[in-house]
């Protein structure tokens, strides 16, 4: 197939044109044909060659079944082209006790995958902060998969990466290429958001809330292709490493794979364009007061994404004002999660000790938001980050969890007296972003697109299942049974089995793709996927998987075909037809 009708659109590479062929083996030939069909859906500006690949995807509970059949489905006949690092995992296999995982055979299953990943030579160092230490990476070209590293280290630093799925940051690492589009392009690497910062942030928490906070604030109508992209000014003249993390970790919640801040970054060319938003001292207070425990802290988390120095020093001085009153934390409380690395240096310093001295557990290669936690123990989490807060309030792991500043945190942790009541009921509330600009249609309805390269002709009929909103598959999709579930959004409590799923795009944790392959390698996955934008979080499990997928229509799908309806999508050479057959409720 392919490498005659792949040049009919760009110049490949020889060597990427050769692994496509087949002469590296087929593992490397399945990497270099995802390579090639996200380039030729982007549109790229042809291929450029990466220095570095952070492979997301590792836990258990986020990569599932999914993960583990791919993994298993590898030839092994191949290994990276490039340094290689490798997410957090599901757990510290040196705390497991600690840790008291209720998940049959979790660990064989977790090691299982990060063999998996060392075969194909990747570097297991299991960390979802590679621009912590480990990695030396202040410049040069990426492809990351971990969305707070994205988001860090292309506003921070002098690193460029798009916002990668881990399927397509696995496949860059096996090729040495990705599609050169998106943020690789200059043009593109502009706000599309104005945020005035009206008041102070004092604490760690304070950035971690500002961050999350200006992605609820988008809309479905708002034109951001690239995510939520904002030049935030107001911000104070100095910001520490810690802040820096807290803020852009938050912000990737939402997709944001870049922002400025004035007078700590380059002033990016404003065009006029940008959304307006400020963000006031009352809004601060407010999402406090929202997040605030109403009930039983049952454990308290710090580190997501893993904790840099200077957090865990905070916590150190913090949990210190107790411990050196002669108190100490009750029933392993306090968990704090770092990288290897960080540990090492605070383990040097010894703010290890003094966290240990005191009843915090030490956790290192795991995160709290792919933690499996043990729900005959812990029921309502208490952390100082909006990331943490977002993912385990999501179906991933559908756990109350307030949040507080890392100094409210460890009082919480001594005194469980703070948060005294009944046991606190997760009640996910619909959010401004799930507003559906849909109306009905009528009327005859043909619009064409384009197709994958690397698929045949295909022609699929079935009942559409459409939305204008996007879908987040880690946490609210569930994983078992393709049923969406997330409150407020225009397809919650529905099933995407067997329907033609038409959306804008995927949301979320970098991981969706192999949420979605479980489901299709299960038979519980729609029978065609369309996308209105560019979508690297569907489209590799399409391409690899061989499900039928479209994009690109002269019309936005979303918009002209009503949910329900009866459609057929045709696929001839690399042109995608749909045709409406009949109306929903005609």
């Amino acid at each position: 197939m392919g490498v005659l009708l792949y040049r009919c659109y760009m110049e490949l590479p020889s060597d990427l044109e050769s692994m496509l062929l087949g002469a590296d083996g087929p593992t490397r030939q399945k990497a270099a044909r995802l390579v090639i069909d996200l380039a030729k859906t982007a549109q790229a500006d042809g291929f450029i060659e990466v220095n570095h690949s952070h492979v997301s995807g590792v836990s258990v509970i986020t990569g599932g079944h999914g993960l583990r059949r791919f993994l298993a489905d590898l030839a092994g006949d191949g290994e990276v082209a490039i340094p290689t690092t490798l997410n957090s995992a599901g757990c510290d296999k040196r705390k497991m006790e600690e840790m008291d995982i209720d998940y049959p055979d979790f660990l064989e299953q977790q090691f299982e995958i990060i063999t998996a990943y060392e075969k194909l030579g990747i570097d297991a160092t299991l960390s979802c902060t590679p621009y912590d230490r480990g990695v030396e990476q202040e410049s040069g070209i990426a492809s990351w998969a971990e969305s707070n590293a994205v988001a860090f280290s292309n506003s921070w630093t002098d690193l460029i990466t798009n916002r990668e799925s881990g399927l397509s940051a696995l496949a860059t690492a096996l090729t040495g290429y990705a599609p050169k589009w998106g943020l690789h392009l200059e043009e593109n690497r502009v706000p599309n958001i104005v945020v005035d910062v009206e008041c102070e942030l004092l604490s760690l928490s304070d950035w971690s809330i500002l961050g999350d906070w200006i992605g609820k604030q988008v809309r479905p109508d708002w034109e951001i292709p690239y995510g939520p992209m904002p030049f935030i000014r107001g911000l104070p003249s100095y910001i520490s490493f810690a802040s820096k993390k807290a803020l852009t970790a938050a912000a990737a919640n939402y997709g944001c794979a870049m922002l400025w801040a004035d007078g700590h970054t380059a002033t990016p060319k404003l065009s006029g364009n940008e959304q307006s938003l400020k963000f006031k001292e009352s809004d601060l207070i407010s999402r406090y007061d929202d997040l605030a425990p109403k009930g039983q802290v049952d454990l308290i988390v710090i580190g997501c994404p893993q904790a840099s120095l200077e957090e865990i020093r905070i916590t150190a001085a913090a949990v210190r004002s107790h411990s050196e009153m002669g108190k100490l934390i009750p029933d392993n409380r306090l968990w704090v999660f770092t990288s290897r690395h960080n540990y090492e240096l605070a383990e040097a310093d010894g703010s290890i000790g003094v966290l240990e001295e005191s009843g915090a557990v030490i956790l290192q290669d795991t995160c709290p938001e792919v933690t499996p936690y043990n729900r005959n123990h812990y029921n309502h989490l208490m952390t100082n980050s909006l990331k943490a807060e977002h993912y385990l309030t999501s179906g991933l792991n559908k756990m109350p969890t307030s949040v507080g500043s890392i100094q409210d945190c460890v009082n919480h942790a001594f005194n469980p007296e703070l948060s005294e009541g009944p046991v606190t009921q997760l009640k996910p509330k619909a959010q401004p972003q799930h507003a559906s600009s849909k109306s009905p249609q009528v009327g005859d309805c043909s619009i064409d697109g384009g197709g994958l390269s690397s698929q045949g002709d295909w022609v699929v009929e079935g009942e559409a299942m459409v939305t204008d909103v996007p879908i987040t598959y880690l946490g609210y999709v569930n994983r078992d049974s393709g049923v969406i579930e997330e409150v407020g959004h225009p397809l919650d409590g529905r099933a995407i089995e067997d329907k033609i799923l038409i959306y804008p795009k995927g949301s979320g944790s970098t991981v969706a793709p192999y949420v979605l392959m479980g489901l299709i390698y299960t038979g519980k996955g729609p029978k065609a996927i369309v996308n209105r934008d560019v979508c690297s979080l569907t489209l590799p499990a399409c391409s690899l998987l061989d499900l039928p997928y479209s994009h690109g229509f002269s019309e936005d799908p979303c918009i002209a075909v009503n949910d329900g309806d009866k459609i057929r999508l045709s696929k001839i050479g690399d042109n995608v037809s749909l045709e409406v057959l009949e109306r929903a409720g005609e």
